[in-house]
């Protein structure tokens, strides 16, 4: 579907944005430089675009807009969507220490801050925080809102939007989780821009007083080493 909205468009826009300001300041590894800046350059360009159709290598056909949105063509993407539950709780780690909270809607993030280090987002009033693992080309944001969204909504506008960076950006594992006993929806989500592969791994959570998504995302190549700290971060999800 096609979407407005300022808060739709953040979901990917500000997270290159702000992995532009780590290339240039504090990330040292050549690959992880080439991939952030030429996802923020494939983003802008698509600003260019008249409306059109297109077939994604997929296989599904959609309208491209002149300002880089898109929508499919004569398809309702949440229909027949089936995700599962999985039976295990999750729950924050005895390491996180540290409880960060949000100054918009009732949820905090436990973070252990000796493998963390955090700041304010300031460029950007949707999003609240950055963070860094310190060891390690690992990233996360904290993005948050005042409305409630339902979180298949959140699924395609996530999936949408990254894709307009990452054409072929798909999802890779997805389930409702009960995580500090909330409802969450778990996205792994893997693409390329320009030939090199990034993951994104984050939950999804919306309530009557709001939304908030809570990524990490790294290169693919760096997944299975970061895993365990991806889940420990994530986990730290708690409603105040």
């Amino acid at each position: 579907m096609k979407y407005s909205n300022k808060y739709f468009y953040v979901i990917l826009f500000y997270s290159l944005k702000i992995n532009l300001y780590f290339c240039t300041q504090t990330i040292k590894n050549p690959q992880m430089k080439k991939l952030l800046i030429l996802g923020i350059f494939c983003f802008i360009a698509l600003y260019g675009f008249t409306q059109k159709k297109a077939i994604t290598e997929f296989g599904e056909e959609v309208i491209l807009y002149e300002n880089g949105s898109w929508e499919y063509l004569g398809a309702d993407t949440l229909s027949n969507i089936e995700i599962p539950t999985s039976n295990e709780r999750f729950e924050k780690s005895e390491k996180a220490t540290f409880l960060l909270k949000s100054t918009r809607i009732n949820l905090g993030f436990w973070i252990n801050p000796k493998k963390w280090s955090f700041t304010k987002a300031g460029e950007n009033e949707d999003a609240e925080y950055e963070l860094q693992l310190r060891e390690g080309d690992l990233y996360g944001l904290i993005i948050s809102e005042k409305i409630e969204i339902p979180l298949l909504s959140l699924r395609e506008i996530a999936l949408e939007n990254g894709r307009s960076a990452a054409p072929n950006l798909h999802i890779v594992q997805e389930e409702y989780r009960i995580v500090n006993g909330l409802k969450v929806l778990f996205l792994q989500m893997d693409g390329t821009v320009q030939g090199i592969k990034i993951s994104y791994y984050g939950y999804y959570y919306s309530s009557p007083e709001g939304t908030v998504q809570f990524l990490t995302y790294t290169s693919q190549n760096l997944l299975d080493e970061f895993r365990s700290s991806c889940e420990d971060l994530l986990n730290g999800l708690v409603e105040l």
